[in-house]
């Protein structure tokens, strides 16, 4: 009898450590889902994820013939005493062209405030096509009491959109940014 309480106790105290580990991995996956949710988004361009291009990528990227239209879309998230819009609200260009774009953003409040910017494209399955080289989106912007600045953005379309089946007969593409107040 001794015997049986003693295997069951060992029993219960292996799938109490079973189940202690098991709990603490779920944790260890809930804290790492967003870092790696937004690794798969920029790897894949998931979710209209753009990607990031060195200059030297975009140099080797030939151009197509065919033109696309790129169309500029800014917001100012709620509590942001921002004002933000692009410079122009479309641009035409070749496939796989390098181009600039400008926002202007103004700070309409009294005193500093550091904003970051978030971005998609739309249509979402463009994501893994559009490549930005050069944005204010890829660090916070601190702008004085009244201040505006010009942000450019340079990115270009990569040619492989054409090759795509489920993009190629795509004829704009909406690169949206919403300004967020950044977390101090």
């Amino acid at each position: 009898m001794a015997t049986l309480v003693e295997d069951r106790s060992r029993a219960n105290r292996r799938l109490g450590l079973i189940m202690a580990v098991v709990a603490l991995g779920m944790l260890g996956l809930g804290y790492a889902a967003v870092p790696l949710y937004r690794m798969f988004c920029q790897a894949t361009g998931f979710a209209g994820t753009t990607q990031r291009a060195t200059a030297q990528q975009a140099a080797a990227v030939k151009a197509a013939a065919r033109m696309i239209t790129i169309r500029f879309d800014a917001n100012v998230a709620p509590g942001l005493p921002w004002t933000f819009r692009p410079v122009q609200v479309t641009q035409d260009g070749r496939i796989g062209e390098r181009k600039i774009a400008f926002f202007t953003a103004r700070n309409n409040s009294d005193k500093p405030i550091t904003g970051r910017a978030v971005f998609n494209v739309t249509p979402e399955q463009t994501g893994a096509y559009f490549h930005k080289i050069q944005c204010f989106c890829f660090n916070e912007q601190t702008l004085k009491p009244g201040e505006e600045v010009r942000m450019p953005v340079i990115y270009y379309v990569d040619p492989d959109l054409l090759k795509d089946p489920n993009t190629r007969n795509i004829p704009e593409i909406t690169l949206s940014y919403t300004f967020l107040k950044a977390a101090n």
